[in-house]
């Protein structure tokens, strides 16, 4: 079954870190671009960070640079997403999208061929 599967969300204390797993099953990554997006409760989808294939560029929306932190390992077949400093505000669920040969367009893809289901991450105290 070809999909993306995301791992790794949970309930954390402000300022504190999760890393976000996106693993594809049935095809590889290796090809494909890989965005990050979230959206949190009665808000439009977000897109946070979107990373290339081939040179593995990054990009992250303004709202969350600095405490993003995007990667690749295409041996795993994962795109992970490092968040630090977490805020209450970054509560959301975090979904990761796929398109093979796709351009990053700042922090979103401009061709998706899989999404995932999404992981939830709520920041409170």
């Amino acid at each position: 079954q070809l999909q993306l599967v995301e791992s790794g969300g949970g309930l954390v204390q402000p300022g504190g870190s999760l890393r976000l797993s996106c693993a594809a099953s049935g095809f590889s990554l290796r090809n494909y671009a890989v965005a990050w997006v979230r959206q949190a409760p009665g808000k439009e989808r977000e897109g946070v960070s979107c990373i290339k294939n081939g040179d593995s560029s990054t990009y992250y929306a303004d709202s969350i640079k600095g405490r993003f932190t995007i990667s690749r390992d295409n041996a795993k077949n994962t795109v992970y997403l490092q968040i630090d400093s977490l805020k209450p505000e970054d509560t959301a669920v975090y979904s990761c999208a796929a398109g093979v040969g796709a351009a990053c367009h700042g922090s979103r893809l401009n061709t998706i061929n899989f999404w995932g289901r999404g992981t939830q991450v709520t920041v409170s105290s």
